[in-house]
């Protein structure tokens, strides 16, 4: 698995050994997403970064909306950019379903009974470099679900705000679109899903 596009901008790491982060591991794994230990999580995000597992979940409604999630205003890392619609790490022995639906949960709200169709539709590897905060160096798996019912209850302190926008009509005319700032893995996400058809 090639990297994509990786952004060799550096980064330094700030006096964050207080910040939530520098209590939680990350999954560190190799190009091919193989297991190779456990990081924490905050030294995963800064300095040079550690390749870790990810995930990041497009949800959508049945007229082929994508629902996109802006991270709250005192997120470390892109805050208050726009996501398509969560993403987040798994934790140690939970697969990529399990943390989605409990992230799908415990950020917007929606539970399990709002959808059935959680499937893993791509997998890949990106490196990208935020102002002087941090880094992702991921190996991240793309899942997608469709709600029936798009009743939404978002966490406040993980959600900024949230929209339902045509799916291919933000792709198709990205210009139009360009203010929201969105995050780099759904772009990336999305550009594969419509260019490598």
């Amino acid at each position: 698995m090639s990297t994509d596009e990786i952004d060799p901008g550096g980064a330094a790491a700030g006096d964050d050994a207080d910040h939530e982060n520098a209590r939680q591991e990350v999954i560190v794994v190799d190009e091919n997403d193989t297991e190779q230990g456990l990081a924490n999580r905050l030294e995963a995000h800064t300095g040079d970064g550690i390749r870790h597992r990810a995930f990041t979940v497009l949800v959508f409604d049945r007229e082929d909306n994508v629902l996109l999630a802006q991270r709250a205003a005192d997120k470390r890392l892109w805050d208050t950019h726009w996501d398509g619609t969560v993403a987040s790490h798994p934790e140690a022995g939970q697969s990529q379903k399990a943390a989605t639906r409990q992230r799908l949960e415990e950020e917007l709200g929606v539970t399990p009974d709002q959808y059935d169709d959680l499937r893993i539709t791509d997998k890949f590897e990106y490196k990208r470099y935020y102002l002087d905060q941090g880094l992702e160096w991921e190996v991240c798996a793309v899942l997608k679900c469709t709600l029936d019912d798009r009743t939404l209850d978002p966490d406040p302190e993980e959600v900024g705000g949230r929209m339902w926008v045509p799916y291919e009509h933000l792709y198709e005319n990205q210009k139009q679109y360009r203010q929201l700032r969105l995050c780099p893995w759904f772009e990336i996400a999305m550009r594969r899903d419509f260019e490598e058809e």
